[in-house]
């Protein structure tokens, strides 16, 4: 059986004393920038900076696009003017914080093991550094950044590890797999809660005060984790996506995916289509921002305004031929079904138990609940990404 590895960094696979690794770094982009912007202003704009991006809970904007937007009309300065001394900073300087880290032998060992075996592997670390500095983290744990499937950082990412929206925009850039899930992290708020509130399974890498929050699925050391999966039955680490948190953490993370899956295309390769009954990307997003303005909509309008509501469910099968989707413009669609949404979950958002809870009747699966017919919307989601995720991979 196949399965999927999500992996924390920094005290999982690399010993980073953050307590000094944190102040040097600080320090040491502050004194390389001294040149251009005063010490003080920049640590301020820095700290606030990555304030804003641990509380976004947009998917239209990247966290480096966060991070930017605030930071350097702070400094007074532009991107463009900075960028070549941020650049040499991490070409130049950044390398010698490695000295902050110590490399654990078990942490190659463990992924070549896991690639060996077939399993996917993410390095799913705190998106809030630009890929050189994340990339340099990587081989200080003695790991190669272009063997691994999928290594999270500020320019591609939209959700910090606080939010379960996180996980889920991990698992949608990888294809939404099938099959079991593990997140391996030693940082109980940041790895196992909001994964664990997705509805993933979880191993808690122990360190001196660590303490069960009595939910993982595993515990030890990194060099525990092999031997652990080997005796365990692997189906064991389904995940499930049918709570509340998980429900509105992969609402918001498929516009995200979305954007950066398709980021890079082109019109034509927005058309490419892999086979006669395939769809392109274009027809995918087309389909996904119908349904959510006509269908979800729809829904969710209904269930917040009568109790046991009755739900349709309308036949959108013939609508991609019948509204020539293929020949609708892919990102203008995308910029649609993102608006749409986003208001779809500012209706969702603060919801109380009660409505949560409220009885319905759905036209094909019966007596339900309103809990059970909005995770009908994400079963949707996850399916339409794994069908586009892969449509690009014949791209």
């Amino acid at each position: 059986m196949y399965l999927t590895l999500l992996l924390d960094l920094d005290g999982t696979l690399l010993d980073t004393n953050l307590e000094a690794f944190v102040p040097a770094y600080f320090q040491a982009l502050s004194q390389h920038m001294a040149s251009h912007v005063p010490p003080n202003a920049m640590l301020t704009a820095l700290i606030n900076g990555l304030d804003l991006m641990n509380e976004n809970d947009n998917p239209t904007r990247t966290l480096q696009e966060v991070f930017e937007d605030y930071f350097y009309p702070n400094l007074g300065i532009s991107k463009g003017e900075l960028s070549g001394v941020v650049e040499r900073f991490y070409d130049d300087v950044f390398p010698a914080l490695a000295d902050h880290t110590r490399i654990r032998p078990e942490a190659a060992a463990f992924t070549e093991w896991a690639l060996s075996r077939g399993f996917r592997i993410a390095i799913a670390t705190d998106p809030l550094m630009p890929r050189k500095a994340t990339h340099h983290r990587v081989r200080w744990a003695g790991l190669d950044p272009e063997r691994l499937e999928l290594i999270s950082t500020f320019d591609h990412f939209h959700f910090s590890k606080t939010h379960p929206a996180f996980y889920a925009e991990v698992l949608g850039r990888l294809g939404w797999p099938e099959g079991p899930v593990l997140m391996v992290g030693n940082d109980i708020a940041r790895d196992l809660a909001p994964a664990h509130r997705l509805g993933l399974a979880t191993y808690l890498i122990e360190g001196e005060s660590a303490s069960s929050p009595g939910f993982e699925a595993g515990r030890g050391d990194l060099a525990d984790l092999r031997p652990w999966l080997e005796s365990i039955n692997l189906s064991a680490l389904e995940p499930t996506f049918k709570s509340r948190d998980a429900i509105l953490g992969i609402m918001a993370s498929t516009p995200a995916v979305l954007r950066s899956l398709s980021s890079a295309l082109t019109l034509e390769q927005w058309r490419h289509e892999p086979g006669r009954e395939d769809w392109a990307l274009n027809e995918i997003v087309s389909h996904l921002r119908d349904s959510e303005r006509e269908v979800h909509r729809l829904q969710i309008d209904m269930l917040l305004e009568r109790r046991e509501a009755f739900i349709p469910r309308p036949d959108t099968s013939v609508w991609a031929s019948e509204r020539e989707y293929l020949s609708e413009n892919g990102p203008a669609a995308l910029a649609e079904f993102t608006t749409a949404r986003l208001e779809n979950l500012n209706k969702l958002r603060n919801l109380g138990d009660e409505v949560w809870s409220r009885k319905a009747r759905h036209a094909i699966f019966g007596p339900t609940n309103v809990t059970e017919i909005i995770s009908f919307v994400t079963d949707h989601d996850r399916m339409h990404i794994q069908q586009a995720w892969k449509t690009l991979q014949s791209v």
